[in-house]
């Protein structure tokens, strides 16, 4: 399952039970079902009213405002120019688009028909089919047709993101099958994750687009068929959505109780800093903070104090990916994987977690941190059957040894960890000299500059710089904008930087992106660290083709394992619950989600906003 751009907040999971079976589809009698899940059975039947985390008795109205930090100069999210505005996504839900299908967001990986009415596939998922609903409008009243559908998709793949043509690269043909049916067919192979994937897409108008150019940014505001659309905006600066009297969807199972305010508008800050001021200004309503220094000691004022903006840490047992300090394979430098062992032993996490982040986290070892799917131990018998054909082509260390990070003892002395490094390096052919870092073999210094955007990261990456430095090592921090610091990702323009790698409880077609040799080669996808192995792309392509859960979670064992000892990145860290701050004006439902927050399921609460603005002796917003 990809994992979408998240806008705004994140979206919470739920762990259910009482589950009720999808229709069997044997051989290529593929019977017709309201939903799909990648394994097991589904949680919901086809007769279900709402998701069991929304509240369908919510109240309607009111405004939800948001922050979002840098700018945006484009409404089109879907090319790589440009910087979309918040409230757009990438992949999967939008506010102002729909797609064929909509998550449930308490089970791994499931969807249930939102544009589509029913989905079939056959046993071994070689194609799929949607009928869409007949009541299905866009915003200017017309319907939603299977030509809106093949268009979007052949747009999309050929004009859009290269993350498109490698997501959907599976896919032989798209065809029209009945007045509201539409068929796709995919090439031989054995990705059973397709048919959800292909539910993820998120349909455009053909009708709107025609005469216009799609690979180009915008700020038009299109015209979309989802819950919102956009009232008004002033470009790198807010961007309003007000909800749709007339949204065709607004009482089906899967939104009710979902897309409940009235209006919500983002608000653009130039960085963490001020953004956090402007919260407790009152300037929007909610933030989930991610410092942990303004966690712990930017948030002790009054309105804290007595209950009006409410801090809240709400523990979650979400998927935590990877995060750290990203080698771009690209340069020379850092194509030895000796050095960027070495390099990993002068981040010091225990003195920044003790010294920065008020000992608030955990150190990242797995690239599925806080998942089932975290490899640890030795490999099992199952794993090995994956792994033992591999020999050669991955690290030794995979079959003898349990990653584990760099430890210290966070007194900030680390001269035992620095030996280390100088001896991995001069394994690697680098000596110091003159008190530089140098290539025994050309004499050129070692020096590279870690790219940042933004200004908060700087207390992180400095005391780093200065471990580098007393190895010798050249090194310089550089803060951009958003505007050049995508564009020089995008272009693979860096040396090092901080990358964030988003999983899912259901790895598949994103991995490609992420890690595969194809996609290191292409402006504008996810694989920054520019990865290229056969072992690599063979071990994604056996995560995507899982049969079974049990093999999926092997699998990706597997692939994990390759990944930490491939030193492709030095990983920071993670926590395991959400820091919520907002002002209490709103309502939530009773079922408190396990797996994180969610905010599209809250409500605008009049009585409790009335009572705010009168305790903080202002008038009604």
């Amino acid at each position: 399952m990809h994992t979408r751009i998240r806008f705004g907040g994140a979206l919470a999971l739920l762990v259910g039970s009482g589950f009720i079976a999808l229709a069997p589809a044997l051989g290529n009698d593929a019977v017709p079902a309201h939903g799909i899940a990648m394994h097991g059975d589904l949680a919901y039947p086809a007769d279900f009213s709402h998701f069991r985390y929304a509240n369908p008795d919510a109240p309607k109205g009111g405004v939800l405002r948001r922050a979002a930090i840098g700018t945006f100069d484009s409404f089109n999210p879907f090319i790589v120019k440009g910087n979309p505005a918040a409230g757009f996504a990438f992949l999967g839900q939008s506010l102002i688009y729909d797609s064929l299908m909509a998550p449930s967001f308490d089970e791994p990986f499931s969807r249930y028909g939102l544009l589509a009415e029913t989905i079939e596939t056959p046993a071994d998922r070689s194609w799929v089919a949607f009928t869409l609903r007949k009541e299905a409008r866009w915003a200017d009243g017309r319907p939603v047709s299977v030509d809106d559908v093949i268009w979007t998709f052949n747009t999309l793949v050929e004009k859009g993101s290269p993350l498109y043509g490698l997501y959907y690269g599976g896919v032989e043909r798209v065809e029209k099958a009945g007045e509201r049916r539409v068929k796709f067919a995919f090439k031989p192979g054995d990705n059973r994750e397709l048919p959800l994937i292909l539910g993820e897409l998120p349909i455009l108008p053909k009708h709107y687009w025609e005469g216009r150019v799609f690979d180009k940014t915008t700020l038009e505001p299109p015209l979309g068929g989802g819950a919102y659309e956009i009232e008004s905006f002033e470009a790198g600066r807010f961007v309003n959505y007000k909800r749709r009297a007339d949204y065709w969807a607004a009482e089906l199972s899967v939104n009710r109780g979902q897309n409940n305010f009235a209006s919500m508008r983002f608000d653009y800050y130039r960085d963490m800093d001020v953004a956090v001021e402007a919260l407790k200004a009152d300037a929007y309503d909610i933030r989930i903070e991610n410092i942990a220094k303004k966690w712990a000691t930017a948030y002790d004022i009054p309105d804290v104090r007595e209950g009006r903006l409410r801090k809240e840490l709400l523990p979650h047992q979400r998927n935590q990916g990877v995060q750290g300090f990203a080698f771009n394979l690209r340069r020379e430098l850092f194509r030895d994987r000796r050095v960027r062992e070495a390099l990993s032993y002068a981040f010091d996490f225990e003195w920044s977690n003790r010294t920065l982040f008020y000992g608030e986290y955990k150190r990242t070892r797995s690239f599925f941190e806080n998942s089932e799917l975290a490899a640890r131990g030795l490999p099992s018998p199952a794993e090995l059957a994956i792994l033992e054909p591999l020999k050669g082509r991955i690290p030794k260390e995979v079959f003898t040894q349990e990653y584990q990070p760099p430890k210290t003892d966070g007194s900030g002395r680390i001269r035992s960890n620095l030996r280390i490094a100088t001896k991995l390096l001069a394994e690697a052919g680098w000596r110091v000299e003159d008190g530089k870092l140098t290539n025994g073999e050309t004499g050129v210094p070692m020096a590279f500059e870690i790219l940042l955007v933004s200004p908060s990261f700087e207390r992180v990456a400095l005391p780093f710089k200065k471990n580098l430095e007393r190895l010798g090592i050249d090194v310089s921090v550089r803060t951009v904008d958003t505007s050049q610091y995508r564009y020089r990702l995008d272009t693979y323009d860096f040396d090092m930087t901080v990358t964030r790698i988003g999983q899912s409880d259901s790895p598949g077609n994103e991995q490609r992106d992420y890690w595969s040799s194809e996609v290191a080669k292409r402006e504008g996808g996810r694989n920054q660290m520019g990865i290229e192995s056969s072992a690599i792309d063979e071990l994604i392509e056996l995560v995507i083709a899982a049969p079974t859960r049990e093999d999926l979670v092997t699998r990706v064992h597997a692939l994990d394992r390759v990944l930490q000892w491939g030193f492709y990145l030095i990983p920071h860290w993670y926590i395991t619950a959400d820091r919520l701050i907002y002002w209490d004006r709103f309502g939530k439902p009773e079922i408190s989600p396990n797996r994180g927050v969610a905010i599209g399921t809250w409500w605008y609460d009049v009585e409790k906003a009335s009572r705010l603005e009168a305790a903080r002796g202002a008038g009604a917003r």
